[in-house]
Order: structure tokens, then sequence, then C-alpha cells
């Protein structure tokens, strides 16, 4: 008798999209806050940054790359997907 291995099941905040490479809507409520907060962090600091157009570039891509690095830890592994010829 063998007794097989159960991998746990991870819960993905953020499934990969069906086509192309990337994550698609949030799936869990945690992938929701995190986008509510990064939304609103990103709007007002962007409002209090609006003197210098530099400064406003400079922390939208700060933001960008901390969602793309939330989505790299809480999301599915991304990779290009062909849609239903993937599976």
């Amino acid at each position: 008798m063998t007794l097989s291995a159960k991998r746990p099941e991870r819960n993905y905040w953020f499934p990969a999209k069906r086509y192309g490479w990337g994550w698609g809507p949030p799936t869990a409520w945690q992938g929701w806050v995190v986008i509510a907060l990064w939304v609103t962090v990103t709007t007002i600091g962007a409002v209090l940054l609006a003197r210098d157009v530099a400064y406003v570039l400079a922390f939208v891509a700060l933001m960008a790359g901390a969602l793309i690095a939330i989505g790299y830890a809480k999301g599915e592994p991304p990779r290009w997907r062909w849609g239903d010829r993937d599976r």
C-alpha cells in the first residue's frame, strides 16, 4: 500500500489570465483589499506630489513595482497562456 503525499491547496489571491501573461481580477477578499489600498495610496501620493511630474512618475512606477511583487508572491505563477489549449 502506498501513501500519496497530498500537496497543500494554494489559495491564490490573483488567478492567472486565460489569455496572455499576468494576473486577472482578484478571487479572494485579500486581493480586493490589496487593489483598494493600492488605488488609494497611489491616488493620494500622486495628488500630494503633483507639483513635480518627475516625482509623480517615479512614485507611480514604484507603486506598480509593488503591485507586481505582490502578484508574484500571492498569484498563480505567470506564464504566457493561450486559453483552453494550455489545459
